[in-house]
């Protein structure tokens, strides 16, 4: 009779430590389920850009976060003619837009020569295209070059900055991004 108490006994406790370390087991494994995955890390994950290869007047487009980003290194001629645009523009400060608080200037950048910007349309999301000629034919003769909406017009300048008149309610947003060197731009990271 004492054999059979002192096996119950045994078999309890055993019960007992298997179950608690299979609960122990199941909650790990339903806490790790609040974890991102590795593909959600990624996509959240800042990127580098190689501007060793980029002249002026061109761009570069990557995707960060699902989005279009494109990187403009301007030439002296855009820069200068991002002045003369002020009256026609319907945020020309960006106190309306989406951006860091350094693109907060007539360049909307840290580097005048170096435009960072999301390549979506304010209005409904489109791409905006290129149009970096001055005084296009199909833009008409004030045109100073900068990216037009084909979708419904809108129009902005050479800092993403949208003129009035147009469907675009707020200029281009700006992603947060920073220089690691002068070759080296980190989309996704303020300094």
């Amino acid at each position: 009779m004492e054999k059979n108490i002192n096996r119950r006994k045994f078999l309890s406790i055993a019960t007992s430590v298997t179950s608690a370390v299979g609960g122990i087991f199941a909650v790990g494994a339903f806490v790790s389920t609040f974890q991102p995955s590795k593909k959600a890390k990624a996509l959240g994950a800042s990127i580098k850009v190689n501007l060793s290869k980029l002249e002026p007047g061109s761009i570069i487009k990557v995707i960060y976060r699902g989005k279009p980003i494109w990187v403009l290194r301007r030439t002296e001629k855009m820069i200068n003619e991002l002045d003369n645009e002020n009256s026609n523009l319907r945020d020309p400060e960006s106190d309306l837009s989406i951006q860091p608080d350094f693109a907060k200037n007539k360049f909307r950048s840290k580097n005048p020569e170096y435009f960072v910007v999301e390549g979506v349309c304010t209005h409904l999301g489109c791409a905006p295209i290129e149009k970096f000629a001055i005084a296009p034919a199909d833009m008409g003769p004030d045109w100073k070059g900068g990216f037009y909406c084909p979708c419904h017009g809108s129009k902005f300048d050479l800092s993403g900055r949208v003129y009035a008149g147009v469907p675009a309610p707020s200029n281009l947003r700006v992603p947060a991004h920073q220089f690691a060197d002068e070759a080296t731009l980190i989309v996704g990271e303020n300094s």
